[in-house]
């Protein structure tokens, strides 16, 4: 991508543009669209000052604005919480032609957007990712969703935003590991659908271990970029997961039940990050993927300073939570696997003994951590 902004258009009943680059909240008043009176800004609470710096924004653009700070990472994402946020839109009725904005990281963006989907049956939302995995992933792609005690995300809504604003700028506040973890999401996009952006981390992998540096750099806003354009065309085609929107999960029946088990104080992006090499290991001992593109998945991940493997003692807990899954159906477990590089397929059912051995290829001491990961 050169210099300015880039906007990627997500097909669909109802296209939305996502508009990539810095300093973006120009742009938050065209994409609510006419009509909108009240509008109600979701954010946590470590982004009160930029919550209030919207607010004023949308104040002097004529707007009324509610400020409903919640909670930090998976912890907003409750059925609590969004009950909290009904309760502020109903005490300032809003109504279906009024709007919800999401500010923050991708847990924020996914409780905003169920807020969105599920007051008067659905109202419009804006996303203003300010986090990496925000940006690539939960933001872009109308899936909205709360967690319970069994699992994640099991409890949502399909909901395309009117938009989202990826405003890259925001990435220099990001601590280092909260950045580097987002960028499993990005490595994903490659794996399955551009290899480009593999070619691009393995060139600058220095630079994407710094979010400083990294936030002005034409090369994050280029793996932004086509992160969302392969989001963007694979959701422009299956909004509700029907199929082809399956390749998105790429990793994440395993990381799923990796945040589950570790009761979400991993980050996803490293609990993918393992995911995607357990499945990798999967495929190759199915006799569908090449060792060589094995080993790279380790390689680039380890690169970035991302986990790889997991603790050798909880197969039986993984296991259960990945019956859970949403991608699970009937008993039968389903994983996307690669039969080659951007070559994503399906496998259904795989025997037991596979799965176990895959288990093994990933397996570390049980006491063994790393700095990413809380």
């Amino acid at each position: 991508m050169s210099g300015g902004e880039a906007v990627v258009t997500v097909a669909g009943e109802q296209p939305y543009d996502v508009v990539i680059g810095r300093h973006l909240l120009g742009h938050l008043p065209a994409m609510l669209g006419e009509g909108v009176r009240r509008v109600l800004v979701v954010h946590p609470a470590a982004l009160a000052t930029s919550a209030e710096t919207v607010r004023e924004d949308l104040v002097a653009a004529g707007y009324e604005v509610y400020l409903a700070q919640v909670p930090d990472a998976e912890e907003q994402k409750t059925a609590q919480v969004a009950a909290f946020c009904w309760g502020v839109l109903g005490q300032a009725d809003f109504t279906r032609t009024d709007a919800v904005v999401g500010l923050g990281g991708g847990a924020t963006t996914d409780l905003a957007g169920f807020v969105a989907a599920t007051w008067l049956r659905g109202v419009r939302v804006v996303q203003v990712p300010t986090t990496v995995l925000g940006m690539v992933d939960a933001a872009v792609g109308g899936k909205t969703g709360i967690n319970t005690a069994e699992g994640k995300n099991l409890v949502g809504a399909f909901h395309p935003p009117a938009g989202v604003l990826c405003d890259l700028a925001a990435v220099e506040s990001m601590s280092p590991y909260d950045f580097v973890a987002g960028l499993a999401e990005i490595v994903k996009c490659g794996f399955i659908d551009d290899p480009r952006i593999l070619e691009l981390v393995e060139e600058n992998t220095a630079l994407l271990r710094d979010p400083v540096a990294a936030a002005s750099s034409p090369v994050l806003a280029e793996l932004v970029e086509r992160a969302v354009r392969t989001k963007a065309r694979v959701v422009g085609q299956d909004l509700r997961e029907a199929g082809l929107r399956e390749i998105l999960n790429y990793g994440h029946t395993f990381g799923h039940a990796v945040e589950h088990v570790e009761r979400y104080r991993w980050r996803h992006g490293a609990a993918v990050s393992v995911g995607m090499v357990f499945v990798a290991e999967l495929a190759r001992l199915a006799g569908r993927l090449d060792d060589d593109v094995v080993a790279r998945h380790r390689s680039v991940l380890t690169a970035l300073g991302l986990p790889t493997g997991y603790r050798g003692d909880r197969w039986d807990q993984l296991l259960a939570a990945m019956r859970r899954d949403k991608k699970t159906r009937g008993d039968l477990l389903r994983f996307v696997v690669l039969d080659g590089l951007a070559r994503p397929a399906r496998l259904e059912g795989p025997d037991p003994t596979l799965l176990a051995a895959a288990y093994a290829e990933i397996a570390t001491e049980p006491e063994r951590g790393t700095g990413i990961l809380l």
